[in-house]
Formats: structure tokens, sequence, C-alpha cells
């Protein structure tokens, strides 16, 4: 389904796609309620959902998809959330160090049990330490990724400086 050409609204080709169960449905962009709604209930009846968010981090990005909901439903969401979620991808642009193109860093959040209980705890600023703890599961803080950039001549450090989380871990070009 694609707004526009099968449907009038992200909300209304969602509905639609989930009653021709697909094997995947991507979401282009989460901006509104009852998208992402229809999201978490398509992701709680097992259908695999891919979405983009405009957010830098994976802490970012859980928050914004509670915080679209009222106050009142947010419990409910985080629950929702918590029980269905996989994994988060965050990505930023960063300029070549040759002038030419941009290379992406990547933080990846990957779906566990710590990470399920501080979305159903509400508890997102311990997310930042569970990618740290996780990295035998796959997972990575972009400050580890830029860090990776920074050390393979991808990128300038000034250019990671400004892209950083925790920017003070950049200061000093011998801790690199």
């Amino acid at each position: 389904r694609e707004v526009g050409m099968n449907s009038s609204s992200f909300a209304g080709a969602l509905r639609a796609a989930v009653r021709e169960d697909p094997d995947v449905i991507m979401v282009g962009e989460m901006r509104d309620r009852e998208t992402v709604g229809l999201a978490l209930r398509a992701a709680e009846m097992g259908f695999m959902i891919l979405g983009t968010l405009h957010t830098n981090s994976a802490a970012k990005t859980l928050d914004r998809i509670i915080d679209i909901f009222p106050s009142a439903e947010q419990s409910s969401a985080r629950i929702s959330l918590a029980a269905s979620l996989r994994g988060v991808v965050s990505q930023q642009l960063l300029r070549r160090v040759t002038g030419k193109g941009r290379v992406a860093a990547f933080e990846i959040l990957v779906g566990s049990l710590a990470v399920s209980n501080a979305v159903r705890e509400g508890d997102t600023p311990k997310i930042y330490s569970i990618i740290q703890s996780g990295r035998g599961l796959g997972m990575e803080t972009m400050d580890d990724a830029l860090r990776g950039l920074v050390n393979s001549g991808a990128v300038e450090l000034d250019e990671v400086r400004r892209k950083a989380h925790d920017k003070s871990k950049f200061d000093l070009v011998d801790e690199i």
C-alpha cells in the first residue's frame, strides 16, 4: 500500500495492509498517534513492523513513540512496545574525511528482557547503559560507532564531536 496511490493516509494504508496478511509492513514515518497505535497493534499481532522516526538515539526513539500518546494512554503504549520491540537502529550521517559523500554511524539496540523492563517502567534513561552492557548481543552506542569511524580514518574528530551524545568522551584525542 502506498499513501496517495492506494490509500489517503498512513493509518488507512496500515489498516488495509494488516488485512492482507503481509510478511513485513514498512511505515515510512510514524508521525501521529493513530499510525503509531496501529503499528503497535500490528506488531502485537505478530507482524514485523519497520518504521522510521526522526530521532538520533534509541532512547529518544522510544520516548517519541510513547510521548505521541496522551498521558492516560502512555502506560498501555509502554506495555505494548515492551512486548513487541525487537530492535531500534538510529543513524547519523557524517561528512567523510575526503569531503566526498557521507558515512553512517549506527546506534543499535536489540530487544532484550532488560530493554522490555526499562520500556515498561518508563525508564528510558537506562537504555544507554543497557546498550553498553549488551555488546555481546550486537548492541552499540552511537558514541562507540562514532569512535570507530574516527579510528578507521573515515571521519574527522571535529565532525564526530558535533554528533556525539557525550562530547566529553571526544575531548582528548589520546582517549580515542
